[in-house]
């Protein structure tokens, strides 16, 4: 199962939306984000992407089929949602790009594609002149019951690649967890990397 990992903009980009839209319902229903996904929510939240000209999509393909997607926009369009945690950081938001989802089908772990994901991210990033790359991750209780005993969390990755959690700077959001009546706001810490 080799995988191919492309970066995808414009038409190609679009083209691919509803895929990841996919991919995000499937992958995040896995812990930690317990996601249980809505696909009408997912078609709006990928007009940011479709939007934006300085979107990307890099994909992650066995053969022709998308098995992995991560996401990327500059910081300042996601500023409703992220203006807040931010305030008082000093950083200009201007000069931020925003590693949104990574999402990858199980059985293609392991590959690579993790570090594919981000150096199209991150050069995609440089080539529009952001100077910093960040991204932000579900905090779980370390005692909830749905936590797997196996959970290896990606921190090390996440360090590996240079990044480190932003003091302070955690964002909150909603959605509905599997087993839920309704939606619960969840903290998301933010990572952040010098490009």
């Amino acid at each position: 199962m080799a995988l191919r990992i492309e970066p995808l903009t414009g038409a190609a980009l679009v083209a691919a939306l509803d895929e990841v839209a996919r991919l995000r319902i499937e992958v995040f229903r896995d812990w930690p984000y317990l996601y249980d996904g809505d696909l009408s929510y997912e078609q709006r939240y990928m007009t940011t992407y479709r939007d934006s000209a300085s979107a990307i999509v890099v994909g992650a393909f066995d053969d022709d089929r998308l098995v992995g997607a991560s996401t990327g926009t500059p910081l300042t369009e996601h500023e409703d949602d992220f203006a807040h945690p931010f305030a008082g950081s000093g950083i200009d938001l201007d000069e931020v790009f925003y590693c949104a989802e990574s999402v990858l089908l199980p059985e293609y772990r392991g590959q690579g594609a993790g570090h594919g994901f981000f150096d199209h991210r991150e050069a995609h990033a440089r080539a529009l002149g952001f100077k910093k790359s960040v991204f932000c991750g579900v905090q779980r209780p370390e005692d909830h019951p749905m936590r797997p005993s196996d959970y290896a969390p990606l921190d090390p990755f996440w360090r590996k690649r240079g990044y480190a959690p932003l003091p302070s700077v955690v964002a909150a959001f909603s959605w509905k967890d599997l087993g839920d009546a309704g939606e619960t706001q969840k903290p998301l810490q933010f990572w952040i990397k010098d490009l």
